[in-house]
């Protein structure tokens, strides 16, 4: 069995509480900003219904093999969520509920040697199609947070939480890194989990769920904390869920992290849909 089945019902749950927030707004709710620069509530829910359009399209492309882009041009999408923005709650509404079930039917009819097969999306790299289900796991995550409504980075489920920060581990930017290495402290105690080798910069410390709202970008860095390296084992392994124990430091205020989402999707992940994702640790 592989994780295609787990990722399907938990997009349905994520799905479910979307539409039960965006119940409750008004029209004028809708107008109002949200959380993210320049877009009102709207634009954020037309871009949501869109991206689960555009992700119909790339299963599209895996399914028969004829090239199905995600958008036909990044213009045509930015034209797509303007379009949308201004519409009542009712039409949001029944647009996001709808387009969320023809994903959902395009996910149910996939072939099975068809997740296998490769897609790309609007940036490199190409990727299996058995990812695009954790892509829309996402987009609707992070944008229900946007919304600014009342559910935000402290509501996101676990599994969404620990998968999403070791994925965004696997894409590091080294290049524009601000971090040398993420501390991933346990919830209750226990051994953190530590990534280095991530470019130059101190090591910053926390929970999953305040590492993952920090590097983000959807946190100023509430509960995250810098602090020199060098206080562990000189052996730790660079990537991939290495074991680390941190030294006592003085915390700090974390620097701002470097871009998120560069990738799409991590490099290298195993062609065929995998039993679990992230691998279970050994």
């Amino acid at each position: 069995m592989s994780v295609l089945e787990d990722l399907r019902a938990e997009l349905a749950e994520s799905t479910e509480r979307l539409l039960a927030t965006v119940a409750k707004l008004t029209d004028d709710d809708l107008r109002a900003p949200s959380l993210l620069p320049g877009w009102s509530r709207g634009h954020v829910l037309a871009h949501v219904a869109r991206n689960a359009d555009g992700h119909v399209n790339l299963l599209t492309w895996a399914r028969t093999g004829v090239p199905t882009p995600q958008y036909p041009t990044p213009e045509a999408r930015a034209a797509g969520i303007e379009a949308g923005a201004g519409r009542p709650v009712e039409e949001q509404l029944a647009d996001l509920r709808e387009s969320a079930n023809r994903l959902d039917r395009a996910m149910r009819d996939m072939p099975a040697a068809a997740w296998s097969a490769t897609v790309v999306a609007m940036r490199p790299p190409e990727h299996t199609a058995w990812y695009i289900p954790i892509r829309r796991i996402r987009e609707v995550e992070v944008h229900h947070a946007d919304l600014g409504a009342g559910y935000g980075w402290p509501d996101w489920p676990d599994s969404y939480v620990r998968r999403e920060l070791y994925d965004s581990v696997l894409s590091w930017p080294r290049e524009l890194s601000t971090v040398s290495e993420i501390v991933c402290e346990e919830p209750g105690g226990g051994e953190p989990i530590v990534w280095r080798g991530l470019g130059a910069g101190p090591a910053v410390h926390g929970a999953p769920r305040e590492l993952l709202a920090w590097l983000t970008g959807r946190s100023a860095g509430e509960g995250v904390h810098a602090r020199p390296t060098g206080h562990g084992r000189d052996d730790a392994p660079a990537l991939s869920g290495g074991i680390e124990l941190s030294g006592e430091t003085t915390a700090d205020t974390p620097p701002a992290p470097p871009p998120w989402l560069v990738m799409p999707a991590p490099p290298g992940l195993p062609a065929d849909p995998p039993a679990c994702w992230p691998p279970a640790r050994d």
